[in-house]
């Protein structure tokens, strides 16, 4: 599929096998038999490529490519892989983004760099190197969008850069947010017609949060939207004061999903600041740790549900909404799901932000009372931060993290990769005004590592594939030949969609620190991934 055709669609070295070290799954299930309504635009990815952050719009990470299956994943083997090389060696290169690939060019990044590399041999193809400015974190980067032959990506220090995406020339530059006051950006873009559609990162910081977009063309900035309400505005007073508010943080750091039949761009943002402290902003500081519902003309609010109010743990609500469209009480409905850092998997009907389910995931959350009649947790106040501590899981590493999950309308199930683990928090700042990070944290290890398989239905597991060893939690695919590909440590592993079972798994040079994505060239269906400074590629042999 060419680049135009995919976007007017869019706008209406071998690597060796290792003996095994993965546990067995537990609760394994039958695969559901329900219907699962199939969308244009919203459920049905690409084969031929890999065009948005997520692969589509719905944030599924589902291929509806077979050609490697359950049945024939012993035969996939190492097909080319590659060996970065950052234009600031001291910092090296850490692949943390989703890779793109359309008309057989892949795009990846790394702090201050991408790449484009042959999709069919890994030869890179361009390299375009520019160094962030000032003191910034040195954190990854999640990856590129595309629009044409225009490429668009986010720098550390906050510069919205598009490049040519045949040659790797820069077309224009866009500061967006001021690094002096600590921001700073690695989100992946997602482009909506004629809007490149970004977010701030800061956590911590006590500085405002964005959700914007600017103009494809030019860089021009088109609108703004602001997590925390000014005066006057909805939501306001969820915060004791101005100053409480226009410091509050919740920088919406990974990209969302959308639907083109509501036009509605749906999104995650971040903790409240100070972060651990709630004593100098007491009530449920919105739009913090909320999913909300943007229209990506006008960067309008349209609805919002608050998974965690009054957050005081570190835990945002960042993660994919992944959308589904579904038969529920023999109605058809458009869904959202998000399994949250905070140990919750929610469910909500997407058209009004009505919720309709709310479970936890996570077998050791004990940090809240309950759910409440709107589908919302009820903070424990013993749980949270105290001057001599106070026991608390999830750790602020979360149930799960930024690595994106996955749904398969095949099985129909939800797919995230979770720890339990307990931490004491203590409570380091106790003045009236505290700032940045209150609390600190002691992890108490020995927690467990867990691939679950959530019914969205129920919200409770179908089945959980615990890892022998903890590990902090890897992006998912899921694909119609029945299969789950993600990472743990320095392993690629495929499982069995239906049942956990592990299949296949193959050692990396590195650890993953991403999602896997799938595509099919020539006739010859790819699994790729990136680890640590090494473009890896695999194919049946």
């Amino acid at each position: 599929m060419t680049r135009r055709i995919f976007h007017a669609a869019l706008a209406v070295s071998g690597l060796l096998v290792a003996q095994a070290l993965l546990a067995q799954p537990i609760l394994a299930q039958p695969i559901l038999a329900q219907p699962i309504l199939a969308q244009p635009m919203v459920a049905q990815p690409m084969v031929d490529s890999w065009p948005t952050y997520n692969g589509d719009f719905s944030g599924r990470r589902f291929s509806p490519l077979t050609q490697i299956n359950s049945a024939n994943i012993g035969n996939l083997a190492a097909a080319w892989s590659t060996k970065l090389t950052s234009g600031a060696p001291a910092y090296g290169v850490r692949l943390s983004a989703t890779p793109l690939m359309v008309d057989g060019v892949l795009y990846i990044t790394s702090l201050d760099n991408v790449w484009a590399v042959d999709a069919r041999t890994g030869r890179e193809v361009w390299h375009f190197y520019r160094e962030s400015k000032g003191d910034m974190p040195r954190t990854g980067n999640r990856g590129v969008a595309l629009q044409g032959n225009r490429l668009f990506f986010v720098t550390i220090d906050n510069v919205l850069i598009s490049l040519d995406a045949d040659t790797g020339k820069q077309r224009f530059a866009i500061p967006i947010a001021d690094s002096k006051q600590l921001y700073f950006s690695s989100v992946a873009p997602i482009i909506i017609r004629n809007h490149v559609i970004i977010a701030t990162g800061g956590d911590s910081l006590d500085i405002p949060a964005f959700v914007q977009s600017h103009d494809p063309e030019n860089g021009a900035l088109q609108w703004k939207w602001r997590v925390t309400p000014a005066k006057g505005e909805l939501g306001f007073d969820t915060w004791p004061s101005q100053y409480a508010a226009d410091f509050g943080g919740g920088h919406p750091w990974i990209t969302g999903t959308y639907d083109p039949e509501l036009n509605l761009y749906f999104v995650g943002t971040g903790n409240p600041d100070p972060v651990g402290a709630g004593a100098s902003r007491k009530g449920d500081n919105l739009y913090t740790c909320s999913i909300v519902a943007l229209n990506p003309d006008t960067g309008k609010l349209v609805w919002h549900f608050q998974v965690s109010p009054h957050d005081t743990h570190d835990w945002d609500a960042v993660q994919t909404p992944i959308l589904i469209d579904a038969v529920v009480a023999g109605k058809p409905r458009k869904l959202l799901a998000q399994a949250g850092r905070h140990g919750y998997f929610t469910l909500l009907d997407r058209t009004n932000g009505a919720n309709i389910l709310t479970a936890p995931f996570l077998p050791t959350l004990n940090w809240s009372k309950g759910v409440n009649g709107t589908g919302q947790p009820i903070p424990d106040p013993a749980k949270e931060p105290q001057a001599d501590g106070t026991l608390v899981s999830p750790p602020t590493s979360g149930a799960t993290n930024w690595p994106p999950p996955s749904f398969s309308p095949q099985t129909g199930w939800f797919y995230v990769n979770s720890n339990e683990g307990f931490s004491l928090y203590y409570l380091t700042d106790q003045d009236r005004q505290p700032q940045g990070f209150a609390f600190r944290e002691a992890g108490l290890g020995g927690g467990k590592s867990a691939l679950v398989a959530i019914d969205y239905r129920t919200g409770k597991a179908a089945w959980k594939h615990y890892w022998r060893s903890p590990g902090g939690p890897n992006g998912i695919l899921s694909t119609a030949g029945n299969l789950l590909v993600t990472g743990h440590g320095s392993y690629l592993i495929a499982l069995d969609a239906g049942t956990g079972r592990t299949l296949w798994h193959a050692t990396l040079p590195n650890p993953l620190a991403n999602g896997p994505v799938t595509y099919m060239l020539d006739g010859r269906q790819y699994v790729v991934v990136g680890a640590g400074d090494t473009f890896c590629a695999f194919a049946l042999k």
